[in-house]
């Protein structure tokens, strides 16, 4: 039987594990990246390249290391928990050699074109043009996995903003900044507060005179480390949490995450406190930003309601004068390759459970990576990989188109009610729910009820601990003989960086002792009072 043929469209972590699931099962991948390396997002260039990602120097992962990692390769137990994009990249280049992927990918090769075949409707096969040292070739390939990510495509919105071309200090784009350096002694003005706002406003704000950071509603501010200094996503992504939030409604859920986020700083003191609850939108996770407005170094201000060549009015009326404006706003989603072509994908980006476009006669592509998970990408992409391989080899079959499109919509009409008006909340999921939707069509979703009878040690870390990408390689396809032992063994890869001072026997013996006299001298502080109150009542 031919061995199938599959394009890979991106080697960035989406991409590896694509190619990874495709060797898993039989199939032949050709991954086309249009840089010179594997990466994609985590890659730092001091100079961004359009068309490609971009991040700052100082970016560091905002999921922890265990909530992160491919399914079937921990990360090593010494990295930190929330890794710097350098930490990241050192560990996908161990995966991609350990699985041997790199000789799959084809560097420095853009995709231009993808369309069907004229038998398409029978083969379900794809004309796939791609270009290399400015020439270009025509590949024939089974199946496609679209894995370009959505952080290439810059959204810039300068036509909101009047009065930003007269302004005569610099603007950029978010997707530009590098390091603090340039904005030294600079009054700046950061538009948007997501992850990036947040971080490069505060970032900038140790070197620059005066920063403000304008929102149109606020946000919640979450951060990584969480009660009892572990993981915050650790700690809160859990079964049994999940199991929680399911029975409870969903007002209690709201005001029990914010009175908690209140706790380390009140929003509204703070000038952040927004009108949407804390599940009906996207959040913000940021250590710094709390800190940076108690010295008064960042100050929130409302939305820009319009630019002088020297200052910005803001929509309350205030007017601060600025030298560059930072526009923190996001990116869109951006597949040129395909054309706009609307037999292949329509202009709601409509996908069954975010992966395959409905329209088609055939199941032969899937976008990886393409939705926002409130959790990490890794594993979420990861399973979408898994499960996607399954239906191109014919061993997993999708519904029908009609209902295909009925759940679209369903997810669409609960995104409508659950979520803002916002296109990103459109491809919003929550982490566990979606694993063990993609689980189970894939058929690796873990059945606790049988763990329980059989190993009761293994379930409740399942359901109590961290709900880790290790669970979905027990059993199915693809399972993987080190499951067991690298869910068992997480909590001790969690420790193990923060362990970097080892305490003494003796020291832990004399603390604990000292507690032991501690508390006897409390009792028999507390007995005497008792005796002397009896003999004086006497």
């Amino acid at each position: 039987m031919t061995v199938k043929k599959i394009a890979v469209i991106g080697a960035g972590v989406s991409g590896l594990g694509a190619i990874k699931s495709c060797l898993e099962e039989g199939l032949e991948p050709t991954c086309f990246e249009k840089s010179s390396d594997i990466g994609g997002l985590w890659r730092y260039k001091e100079t961004p390249e359009s068309g490609r990602p971009g991040i700052y120097k100082s970016l560091t992962c905002n999921t922890s290391k265990e909530m992160t990692a491919f399914s079937d390769y921990p990360i090593p137990d010494h990295y930190p928990n929330y890794m710097h994009n350098t930490k990241m990249m050192e560990y996908l280049r161990m995966y991609a050699r350990h699985f041997g992927l790199m000789k799959h990918i084809q560097f420095q090769t853009k995709v231009c074109s993808i369309r069907k075949r004229p038998d398409f409707s029978s083969s379900g096969q794809w004309d796939v043009v791609v270009e290399a040292d400015e020439v270009q070739k025509t590949y024939i390939f089974d199946g496609i996995m679209v894995c370009s990510g959505h952080y290439s495509q810059r959204h810039f919105p300068l036509q909101d903003f009047p009065g930003i071309t007269k302004f005569q200090g610099s603007h950029l784009h978010s997707w530009e900044y590098k390091h603090p350096g340039n904005f030294e002694g600079k009054r700046v003005v950061v538009i948007g507060i997501g992850n990036s706002g947040a971080d490069v406003a505060s970032e900038i704000s140790r070197v620059a005179e005066q920063v403000f950071l304008s929102t149109r509603r606020g946000a919640w501010i979450w951060n990584r480390v969480w009660d009892h200094g572990n993981p915050m996503d650790a700690t809160l992504f859990t079964r049994y949490n999940r199991a929680v939030q399911k029975v409870c409604p969903t007002y209690l859920i709201n005001r029990q995450i914010e009175n908690k986020l209140n706790l380390r700083f009140n929003h509204a003191n703070y000038g952040l406190l927004p009108q949407h609850r804390i599940l009906d939108h996207r959040t913000v996770l940021s250590d710094d930003l709390p800190n940076r407005i108690i010295t008064g170094k960042v100050q929130i201000k409302p939305n820009v309601k319009e630019f002088t060549s020297t200052s910005a009015i803001f929509e309350d009326g205030t007017e601060e004068s600025i030298d560059v404006a930072i526009f923190a706003t996001g990116y869109t989603l951006s597949f040129p390759f395909l054309n706009d072509d609307p037999t292949i994908l329509d202009s709601q980006y409509s996908m069954f459970k975010f992966v395959f476009p409905p329209e088609l006669e055939k199941p032969t592509l899937a976008f990886i990576g393409i939705l926002q998970p409130a959790g990490a990408i890794i594993p979420t992409s990861e399973l979408q990989s898994r499960w996607v391989v399954r239906v191109f080899t014919g061993l997993k079959k999708l519904p029908s188109k009609k209902d295909m499109m009925a759940d679209i919509n369903r997810k669409r009409q609960k995104m409508t009610e659950d979520f803002t008006n916002n296109f990103r909340d459109s491809r919003r999921v929550q982490f566990i729910d979606y694993m063990d939707e993609i689980a189970s069509e894939l058929g690796v979703k873990p059945s606790l009820l049988s763990l329980f009878l059989w190993d009761t040690k293994l379930a409740k870390e399942i359901f109590c601990g961290p709900c880790t990408s290790y669970q979905y390689r027990l059993q199915g396809p693809g399972k993987w003989a080190g499951a067991r032992a690298a869910i068992l063994t997480q909590r001790e890869r969690m420790l193990k960086p923060l362990r970097t001072r080892v305490l003494q026997h003796s020291q832990t013996s004399l603390s604990r002792l000292f507690w032991v006299k501690s508390i006897c001298v409390v009792i028999f502080f507390f007995v005497s009072m008792l005796a002397i109150m009896s003999i004086t009542s006497h």
